[in-house]
């Protein structure tokens, strides 16, 4: 007979091998999506948020739960129960449209792996009759931070040759590694993150010209990069009961709270390891030469600094609602490879999430999170002085899965609707749905007593 263990169980190990599947998919020289806009800067950005925090149209700011790890804001882990891992598979449909033309395509990949625990063990504080004035948390998070894939071609009429067509090819991305820290004491909880980006990025570009037939020399630029760069963000989060608790021994009222959190970081320097290989070949006489080669070409750019605040109405166990803005100083942005200006972003996203009945036992989806949002974001590449601008919904919902000794797991699913671009030039409609696993388990760090 089937349960909820079992179909839990089954889902995490057919994630798994979705992800290890798709993972391999990665070692292909063809990009894995066809995104033209992510020529610009590193690529397309990544969504940072796990699959529960996403759902709520990302927010972060003033997000903390104790079943959810937040490793964007890490104030987020001073505030955890039990220990949990987190994983997540993604799927993307797009649209792009100019108008006049127009492609579908499909992308996918694994999201994220992440784990994080309090150092404190709740169950030990609870027998030790301790108070719970004092949290501490840490996590550890491996994701894409941006994303790379293209392939375009345009075309030019000149009156001695003819046509040009330029083919444009472009495929790799960047990951980063965080290791996060935090405190809580009462309702002030601050945390850090350290870690370290890393990722491959492959520029290539060919130029034939068709109208002059096989004797004809065609060239080919190829621009390798390899990007590492040390990471850190830091963020503070309170926690404050909205009446006094001597005016009232109601429960319902004792649990609501107003959460004001920020992160932020300031620009930090990007490594560079460049290659360039430039040749003109031609097929008819077997020739080929090599214009230009260079290895090793080593240098410094700038990542820019990010700030980020947002509030959260909290009624533990049935209502998040909260609103966050946050800016991004991409005009800091450097890197001498790709000689780019882009441009300050701004992001303001709303969210919620709402469970009809937390402690129903005769009702399952009374008990399941329902999450929604919606979020506008000015994107920091620009086309032909027009900044991108992305503007999306986002569903979702957590369904609780009683494991072993009753401790409580999530499935998360989320969908993501949204499109990008600018009015001028080339949109991309596009539809996103995350898979993620969430499993806690509370008995890490706890001191079994014998007498």
């Amino acid at each position: 007979m089937f349960n909820t263990r079992n179909i839990a169980i089954g889902l995490a190990v057919l994630g798994l091998c979705l992800g290890q599947v798709l993972l391999a998919q990665n070692a292909d020289l063809q990009p894995k999506s066809n995104s033209p806009y992510s020529r610009f800067g590193l690529g397309d950005p990544a969504a940072l948020p796990l699959t529960a925090p996403n759902a709520m149209a990302g927010l972060s700011a003033a997000f903390h739960d104790p079943f959810f790890m937040n490793m964007v804001n890490p104030a987020a882990l001073g505030h955890l129960a039990t220990t949990d891992f987190e994983t997540g598979l993604f799927a993307k449909y797009s649209r792009l449209s100019d108008g006049n033309n127009a492609d579908n395509l499909w992308s996918g990949n694994l999201n994220y792996l992440a784990l994080g625990f309090p150092l404190i063990n709740p169950i030990n504080r609870t027998l030790d009759k301790k108070s719970n004035d004092l949290g501490l948390g840490m996590g550890l998070v491996l994701q894409p931070f941006t994303t790379m894939g293209y392939d375009l071609s345009t075309e030019q009429t000149f009156p001695e040759v003819g046509t040009a067509r330029t083919t444009f090819k472009g495929n790799g991305g960047t990951y980063r590694f965080m290791w996060g820290n935090a405190i809580r004491y009462k309702r002030l909880a601050a945390g850090i993150n350290i870690g370290y980006l890393f990722g491959k990025l492959s520029y290539n570009r060919t130029v034939e010209f068709a109208d002059i037939g096989p004797t004809s020399y065609y060239t080919i630029y190829v621009d390798e990069q390899s990007v590492s760069s040390f990471q850190w963000n830091a963020g503070a989060i309170w926690t404050t009961p909205l009446h006094k608790r001597a005016e009232s021994s109601n429960r319902s009222l004792r649990e609501k709270n107003l959460i004001i959190g920020l992160y932020g970081n300031s620009a930090t320097a990007l490594r560079t390891n460049d290659s360039r290989l430039y040749v003109r070949d031609n097929q008819a006489y077997n020739a080929t030469d090599t214009l230009v080669f260079e290895n090793n070409i080593r240098s410094t750019g700038v990542l820019p600094g990010e700030y980020v605040v947002g509030i959260t109405y909290d009624h533990t166990g049935k209502l998040k609602l909260g609103i966050e803005y946050g800016v991004g100083l991409w005009s800091q942005y450097r890197n001498p490879l790709r000689n780019e200006q882009l441009a300050d972003t701004r992001r303001i996203a709303l969210g919620l999430e709402y469970t009809p009945d937390l402690y129903s036992y005769n009702n399952y989806w009374q008990r399941v999170r329902y999450r929604a949002g919606a979020y506008y974001r000015a994107d920091p590449r620009t086309i032909n002085g027009n900044q991108l601008s992305d503007l999306g919904l986002s569903l979702g919902m957590g369904l609780p899965v009683i494991l072993p000794r009753q401790q409580t797991s999530f499935i998360n699913l989320t969908l993501e609707g949204g499109s990008l671009g600018t009015a001028q030039a080339l949109r991309e409609t596009y539809i996103r749905m995350t898979l993620g696993f969430t499993l806690n388990d509370n008995s890490w760090f706890f001191k079994r007593k014998f007498n």
